[in-house]
């Protein structure tokens, strides 16, 4: 099981069509303990690549994810910029060869896009961040792989262990970036990077699976 890596930039437009939706959402939940301007910083650069991409008449998914990495990593501001700029440029560079990217291909993938954010962030599992998504759902999608699973078993995989991720940030107390300065007034809210993170994995997993 694998889909075509010059027959999946598509999977780049539903990307930014999915942040494009959430815009509010993101941007509420970052309100409530952040600045407020996450869901517009992520749609703009999204938007942003999109619209490179048509222009460019691009392809394939390995040279999409590039693109969106590059523009998200050189013209949103905040903090998450050079982080998800990094990690689609990471996974972009380990398929970009692949003429097909199967189960083995993708778990590189989400290696290096996670080996990418852990050199920028000293971020962990239990900080109140997107590594509380990440984290589990690479691992989770590992298991899989070592279970025997198949393709569209290790993304199911990953996808709920993304969710269950995101979903445990809402107890949790940040210790990094600016909602760490609330303390115990941080606890009872989505992190809004873990959000992200979801929504990005979530979608990644069911286009892939579509094309299966």
């Amino acid at each position: 099981m694998d889909i075509l890596n010059n027959q999946s930039v598509g999977i780049v437009f539903a990307l930014a069509d999915t942040i494009k939706k959430n815009k509010e959402y993101l941007g509420e939940i970052d309100g409530a303990i952040g600045d407020g301007d996450h869901g517009i910083n992520m749609a703009k650069g999204f938007n942003m690549a999109k619209e490179r991409l048509e222009k460019e008449s691009v392809s394939t998914f390995g040279e999409g994810l590039q693109i969106l990495g590059d523009v998200l990593l050189m013209d949103i501001g905040g903090s998450m910029g050079p982080l998800y700029g990094t990690f689609f440029i990471e996974m972009g560079d380990a398929c970009i060869t692949h003429e097909k990217i199967d189960r083995q291909v993708f778990g590189d993938m989400m290696d290096a896009g996670y080996n990418g954010i852990q050199s920028l962030s000293k971020a962990k599992v239990g900080d109140k961040s997107l590594m509380d998504c990440l984290v589990p759902a690479c691992e989770s999608y590992h298991e899989a792989q070592a279970r025997g699973e198949d393709f569209d078993a290790c993304l199911t995989a990953l996808k709920t262990a993304a969710y269950a991720g995101w979903q445990s940030t809402c107890d949790m107390v940040a210790k990094i970036g600016r909602a760490s300065r609330l303390g115990e007034r941080s606890r009872g809210t989505l992190d809004a990077g873990a959000t992200s993170c979801y929504l990005i994995l979530s979608c990644m997993c069911d286009e892939i699976l579509k094309n299966l």
